[in-house]
């Protein structure tokens, strides 16, 4: 039922489900905060898988861009994986803890960008180089440092490989929303992918949860979609920004 209505939400709202399903894990189900970010990051590959190679077969993935992001995210992503292994490591399942503050954080600080993302385009806008190759007159050394940034987040919360590299994408790039949604996609199968062998060899992967989560995921998507044309989606998007900014803050009041 989970899976049902994160896939719905994701449908509806295009929000990255990673985002979604974390805090309802945690919160929701009781999942240890480092079986939930091992969880979370597999189902995450494992719904992608299909979108991103829909996306490629149309030809909306930039490899110019995929190059640059997996360049700085892989190493980005070991580095976040590293540093959670080391602390399950030296605080045992107090690790636990530690993530739950961290996911927090973050939670708290995702939904803000999202809710001013708006704005932000229309300010940065102003500075954007013309041309569809443009990266605004950062270098691909600049493409890196955003997979570089994303992929430490992912590496140690499963949380980014998405919603923050695609926001960051829009902000500082010039590409059309259409090539940018394809190559993030394709992106973050490369990234979860990597990420999800991680875990997996640290052990903190749960296949029949990751399981009943996709049996749900995958009509509630299709629900998702038919219903965005009748639900007032960006009102939707909003609350939920707003919901998971309480749960976030709620995470750090623990």
């Amino acid at each position: 039922m989970i899976g049902l209505l994160v896939g719905t939400l994701v449908g509806l709202t295009g929000l990255g489900g990673g985002v979604l399903l974390l805090p309802i894990l945690i919160f929701g189900l009781g999942v240890p905060p480092i079986i939930a970010v091992g969880s979370d990051a597999s189902f995450n590959l494992l719904t992608k898988i299909g979108a991103g190679i829909l996306h490629w077969r149309h030809g909306n993935v930039n490899w110019r861009l995929i190059s640059a992001l997996t360049l700085g995210s892989v190493p980005g992503a070991l580095g976040g994986f590293l540093l959670l292994a080391r602390l399950r490591s030296a605080y045992g399942s107090g690790v636990n803890d530690i993530l739950r503050t961290f996911i927090g954080v973050l939670l708290v600080c995702v939904p803000v960008l999202l809710l001013a993302q708006e704005p932000l385009e229309k300010y940065i806008s102003r500075w954007k180089q013309p041309g569809p190759r443009s990266y605004r007159g950062i270098s691909a050394i600049g493409i890196s440092a955003i997979g570089l940034f994303s992929g430490l987040l992912v590496g140690m919360t499963s949380l980014g490989a998405g919603s923050i590299i695609m926001m960051l994408l829009l902000l500082f790039t010039t590409y059309s929303p259409t090539m940018l949604v394809g190559t993030d996609i394709f992106h973050a199968v490369i990234l979860a992918g990597f990420t999800s062998l991680l875990y997996l060899r640290l052990g903190t992967v749960d296949p029949a949860l990751v399981f009943a989560l996709l049996i749900g995921s995958v009509p509630g998507s299709l629900i998702g979609v038919q219903l965005s044309t009748v639900v007032p989606k960006l009102w939707l998007k909003r609350t939920l920004c707003f919901l998971l900014l309480a749960t976030g803050a709620s995470m750090l009041a623990v």
